[in-house]
């Protein structure tokens, strides 16, 4: 019925998804935010052996670098520069876990029925690129120039506003 190659990569797959599920499983169930965001940071490093397995490194490289690096540590310094009180959690309520477990089931169900009732076209062999770091940075520097130089426009701008703001509520 399924034919399938057991070899290291089949099993290193298994290996990123194991850790990318624990991962998300912990950031939803863990009570300290600093475990949140490491376990989050597992999921992003997980996520970057996914797209070595891929073939493509520069992505890999990017998805360590900004989400597992940068965005760990920005929000790891934020928990730490805010000033937390100590809240009561929220009492738990079973119907509300009740509902949400069968959503979660009924959600899988039908992904899992429309998966196995797709008819997928047969998957056409795709061209190798030699380096694909070289050809996104080409790609990205005479196609995409303008998305490009917007994207930083946007991200200079929300980096001075965020500074902004973290100035007017030190006052």
């Amino acid at each position: 019925m399924f034919n399938i190659d057991f070899n290291g990569e089949f099993a290193t797959f298994f290996i990123f998804s194991a850790i990318m599920i624990i991962g998300a499983v912990l950031m939803v169930s863990l009570q300290k935010v600093v475990h949140m965001v490491i376990s989050m940071a597992g999921v992003f490093l997980g996520l970057a052996g996914m797209f070595v397995l891929l073939d493509a490194e520069f992505v890999a490289f990017v998805q360590v670098l900004i989400y597992a690096g940068a965005v760990s540590i920005l929000m790891i310094f934020g928990i730490m520069m805010t000033n937390h009180q100590a809240a009561k959690a929220d009492p738990v309520k079973p119907l509300h876990e009740t509902l949400a477990a069968v959503a979660a089931l009924c959600l899988f169900g039908m992904l899992f029925y429309a998966i196995r009732t797709t008819d997928f076209p047969d998957a056409q062999p795709m061209k190798a690129v030699e380096d694909n770091t070289s050809s996104i940075g080409e790609l990205l520097y005479t196609g995409y120039v303008v998305p490009f130089e917007l994207l930083s426009v946007l991200l200079t701008v929300a980096f001075i506003g965020a500074i902004a703001i973290a100035k007017k509520g030190a006052d």
